[in-house]
């Protein structure tokens, strides 16, 4: 099959032949329709991570945020049939161990994550845990995003933030993630707040629903955030998982407020940022981690995008070819992506 390959951290990635993957007895061998082209992909191929002991093998097939058609199932699986159209999220749970069996299947300890969809097939483990059938009137483009960056914001604001109408939120950050946060914390009748040194990525935050904006780069964030919010949001994304991005966010909260962590560090922070302990401490902020979004909490998302509550489809940037993707990833180093980019053609 054709893939993109990472032969090494920070070689150019290759698109050539490579092998088919295997359908294992409790496997589905997709088809892959769509793949978003995430920064945790650039994260990946920059070597980040190592210092939570992630480490993947190579050669390898990046790319985690897929959906297709479902080719064969291997022999013990149940539920799941050739022909179904399927997304999958990028953390791939065992579906037994105890974090699986209490409902948090997002940080399972044996999962299988940044599975293959950079390629023309692409396996789901464990396929009746782990394949979300997608609706008929849901394109694949739009069950793509729903494999990392778009569930993951809805995790991060609907449940890991407890977002309620009237809320002020916080996004920092007008990436993917970040405007996925907006539109989300938008359609639950959120006032939303985006933040980006990038005009046209607030431009685009205020389409998906940002009542306000503000370039980081013109002044005191969280300063011009408590004057808008007349006192500080009730709930602040950090999208970006950069030092400044975090400072702001949480200093951006008011009394008893909620930060969300989503984005992941990368090599200039290596996972360690320092923080005002004592205004968390003496202001009851608190600082909650976000991955993923667990599997059984899909259909709350995907009734959302099937009534036309949420719209993943319009935060694609770029529809791209398989051909095309060393090029992308190499330019989300200087963060020149906007939205979702795409592969919509494998060919």
């Amino acid at each position: 099959m054709k893939a993109v390959v990472m032969e090494a951290v920070r070689a150019p990635l290759v698109v050539r032949e490579f092998a088919d993957p295997q359908c294992g007895p409790r496997d589905a061998l997709v088809r892959v329709e769509a793949c978003g082209v995430c920064r945790s992909d650039w994260h990946l191929w920059q070597g980040d991570l190592s210092w939570v002991g992630f480490q993947i093998p190579m050669p390898a097939v990046l790319g985690h945020e897929w959906s297709g058609t479902v080719e064969q199932v291997g022999s013990e699986v149940q539920h799941i049939r050739p022909g179904m159209r399927v997304l999958t999220p990028f953390h791939n749970g065992c579906g037994n161990c105890e974090l699986c069996r209490r409902g948090f299947p997002n940080i399972c300890d044996n999962n299988a994550a940044f599975a293959g969809g950079f390629a023309q097939k692409a396996v789901i483990s464990n396929a009746d845990f782990n394949a979300i059938p997608l609706p008929d009137n849901i394109s694949f483009e739009a069950g793509a995003a729903m494999g990392c960056r778009f569930m993951t914001s809805y995790h991060g604001v609907a449940d890991r933030g407890s977002v309620r109408g009237g809320d002020w939120v916080v996004v920092n950050g007008c990436g993917g993630i970040g405007l996925s946060a907006v539109q989300v914390a938008a359609a639950l009748g959120a006032q939303v707040v985006a933040v980006d040194l990038d005009e046209a990525k607030l431009s685009k935050a205020r389409s998906e629903g940002a009542v306000e904006t503000i370039n980081a780069s013109d002044g005191d964030v969280p300063e011009r955030v408590k004057e808008i919010t007349s006192g500080g949001a009730q709930v602040s994304v950090d999208a970006l998982g950069i030092e400044a991005t975090m400072l702001n966010s949480v200093n951006s909260l008011r009394k008893g407020g909620v930060h969300v962590q989503i984005g992941i560090t990368s090599a200039a922070e290596a996972g360690e940022v320092g923080l005002p302990i004592d205004v968390i401490t003496m202001s009851e902020i608190e600082f909650r981690g976000s991955l993923g979004l667990p599997n059984q909490n899909y259909p709350a998302m995907l009734n959302m995008v099937a009534s036309g509550k949420l719209h993943p489809e319009t935060i694609i940037g770029e529809r791209i070819s398989i051909n095309d993707v060393p090029a992308v990833v190499d330019s989300m180093t200087t963060f020149q992506t906007m939205g979702f980019t795409t592969i919509t053609d494998f060919s």
